[in-house]
């Protein structure tokens, strides 16, 4: 059987795993354990002959938020996703609801994890800063569709008036690599659960040697010793907020040692936390002039240049950029979910993190050969380019995809983002456009 939508994804798998990149070979070089172990582990493999089955569901799946304006059967006829059968070659509008709903979403929760992990140790290399990768953990929310089953699980946000949100809404976390903009790990589930519990959730999956930059938000003692101290050199990097209090342990005036007491409430709740913890304090000033105090685990001066970890917090806007090109550029701004029940929202939210990471990981693959940092090329472009050339593999002959992929990569690679000036006013909110104009009208005399 061959797959003929996801040729560019194996293309990239089998690279990924150290095979040889020739498509003579291709065949027998792709090891498909990682789709087959997600399926099989989760129970989820075909065992009947059917026309759409397992495998091609989880490429539709994907494809769902790569195609993100087209219906299910409009997908599954680009990409020609069924398989063909002499008697009846159509297939109904119901079987793809059904297929969908038999995979769920465990299989592609499963090869998320096993092909995030993997892409991302790979991309790491030579792009550590001072022998830690860097991250940055944050927090968003997409819509879903606005069923009973959804809003019953998911819940939505309630504003002091009363009033609740007209869609439901599922909260979103994301373990993000800076350097690459891959997502390294995600959580996500219901509005209601604080973003702090899912936060926690993610760190047993912080690889050692790491430096993980975090939003003031997240700012607990709790949280950040349970990621200092359950691994090797997994560091941290926080501003601290307005109200934070703390005893100073050294006289210097911008680059400190402080002690702060936990507060009683976090040892109630866990009794192993110790009664005073000490970390470094930064104290910056930002280009607009506003004063920042940084903590951080990074205790050693010298290894650790101040000046450096202020400017590794600096990069911490990535993972906001992440979000944009998840949610406005890959999701096309439509931000409510297309599927109706908890399952298949779950299923959904894995593909668009699957095929978000799949572009990601062909940008870095450019920008290796490059030689540039993946972050310098355009992701909207990007996803452009690959939208045309894995509609055009879905339909060629297959002696002629090399000549996409070469064409593809020379592309790609053109496409650098030139280097913008810093900004040179703060950000502030805008004020909205009045519907209606506003027109002045004279007392009469």
């Amino acid at each position: 059987m061959r797959i003929r939508f996801p040729i560019l994804f194996l293309f990239v798998m089998s690279r990924t795993l150290g095979h040889s990149a020739e498509l003579s070979a291709l065949s027998q070089a792709i090891d498909p354990d990682w789709i087959a172990q997600a399926l099989a582990t989760t129970g989820k493999a075909s065992i009947r002959k059917r026309k759409l089955p397992a495998e091609q569901v989880v490429w539709l799946v994907i494809a769902l938020a790569l195609y993100r304006h087209q219906s299910i059967p409009e997908v599954v006829a680009h990409l020609d996703l069924v398989l063909p059968d002499e008697v009846n070659a159509d297939i109904a509008k119901s079987a793809l609801t059904q297929a969908r709903q038999r995979l769920g979403q465990a299989p592609l929760a499963q090869l998320f994890a096993m092909s995030a992990s993997c892409w991302d140790e790979r991309h790491q290399s030579g792009r550590a800063w001072r022998g830690l990768c860097r991250y940055a953990v944050d927090g968003s929310t997409l819509r879903t569709s606005d069923s009973p089953e959804n809003r019953a699980h998911f819940g939505a946000q309630a504003y002091a008036s009363g009033v609740v949100a007209s869609y439901p809404q599922l909260r979103l976390l994301t373990l993000t690599a800076l350097a690459t903009h891959l997502v390294r790990d995600a959580v996500f589930g219901a509005y209601g659960t604080n973003e702090m519990l899912y936060a926690k959730s993610l760190l047993d999956r912080v690889p050692d040697h790491s430096l993980t930059v975090f939003d003031k938000g997240f700012f607990s003692a709790s949280l950040l010793l349970q990621l200092q101290t359950k691994g090797h050199e997994r560091h941290w990097l926080i501003p601290a907020k307005a109200n934070s209090t703390w005893e100073r342990l050294d006289p210097h005036p911008t680059d400190y040692r402080v002690r702060m007491k936990v507060s009683p409430q976090a040892r109630q709740a866990e009794p192993d936390l110790p009664a005073f913890w000490e970390v470094r304090a930064i104290e910056t000033t930002t280009s607009h002039g506003k004063k920042r105090i940084l903590l951080t685990s990074l205790m050693d001066r010298q290894t650790y240049p101040a000046s450096e970890i202020v400017h590794q917090y600096e990069e911490r806007w990535r993972i906001e950029t992440s979000y944009r090109e998840l949610k406005q550029e890959l999701l096309g701004s439509e931000l409510t979910l297309r599927s109706g029940t908890p399952e298949t929202v779950y299923q959904e939210v894995w593909g668009a993190l699957l095929a978000y990471n799949l572009v990601r990981l062909e940008m870095a693959e450019v920008a290796t050969e490059a030689q540039v940092e993946p972050t310098r090329l355009s992701f909207i472009t990007a996803l452009h380019y690959l939208r045309h050339e894995w509609g055009w593999m879905a339909i060629e002959a297959p002696g002629k995809i090399p000549a996409h992929l070469t064409r593809l990569r020379n592309r790609l690679a053109d496409l650098l983002l030139t280097e913008k000036r810093g900004r040179s006013c703060p950000r502030v909110v805008k004020k909205l456009p009045a519907r209606y104009p506003i027109r002045a009208v004279s007392k009469p005399k």
